[in-house]
């Protein structure tokens, strides 16, 4: 499919809304201006209590039908967990994960997960994305040799020693603006506006390839290595 998009050379975009949050923005500015020295190890969180609450008992009872809506928990939340952790540290090189069933409230749909990736940059990775969490207050962590972040309840610490007066003790609040949601963007894009940040197909491929690495793993208790190469 992502073949057939690229050679039809048409308009593409997924919902990748994530990518346009400040702190994500931010982040993803400083990491590549090696702000954090060395990345060593990072980590997304995307959990909600959707499956506690019966968020999907009703008219969203497909999305915990995984036949219907392709993946339970894990895939719905951790996708965008996983865009962002690709969107800031590149490619993967392999993955492990840990995905189950809590309340069986929707049968043997996976209500949460954990996964492992190890990125080419030599980084190791954590994300973690349910339907069964009460708070999930830490949603983003970045260590390196020269500079650490976390984000806590929305608020963005932190500490570079390349950056002055990064010392993460206070909220950093010097922050580029939002974006506008992905849908919006893509009309932008239909209307010809030029410079759009829109998710290519490419990346949407390997994001794919990536989760279905996860579910393999998990249901293998192996690492697994995604199929497919990431496009930039």
């Amino acid at each position: 499919m992502a073949r057939a998009i690229e050679k039809a050379g048409v308009l593409f975009q997924t919902g990748y809304f994530m990518r346009g949050s400040p702190v994500h923005q931010f982040l993803r500015e400083h990491v590549q201006k090696g702000s954090f020295g060395k990345i060593t190890r990072v980590r997304h969180s995307n959990c909600h209590a959707g499956s506690l609450k019966g968020w999907f008992d009703t008219d969203w009872r497909w999305m915990a039908e995984p036949a219907v809506a392709g993946c339970g928990a894990f895939g719905d939340l951790g996708t965008h967990s996983l865009d962002i952790l690709l969107w800031l540290f590149g490619d993967v090189e392999r993955v492990a994960a840990d995905i189950g069933v809590v309340t069986g409230r929707y049968g043997e749909c996976d209500e949460t997960g954990e996964g492992l990736l190890r990125f080419t940059s030599g980084a190791i990775g954590t994300m973690a994305a349910g339907w069964v969490d009460v708070a999930n207050p830490v949603t983003l962590l970045i260590s390196g040799t020269e500079g650490h972040a976390h984000v806590d309840n929305g608020q963005l610490y932190f500490q570079s020693s390349q950056v002055p007066g990064a010392d993460g003790k206070q909220p950093w609040t010097d922050l580029p603006a939002a974006w506008p949601h992905a849908f919006e963007l893509f009309l932008d894009a239909v209307m010809g506006k030029a410079g759009v940040p829109l998710v290519s197909v490419g990346e949407v491929a390997m994001r794919s390839a990536v989760m279905e690495a996860f579910y393999k793993a998990a249901a293998t208790k192996k690492l697994v290595a995604p199929k497919v190469a990431a496009k930039k």
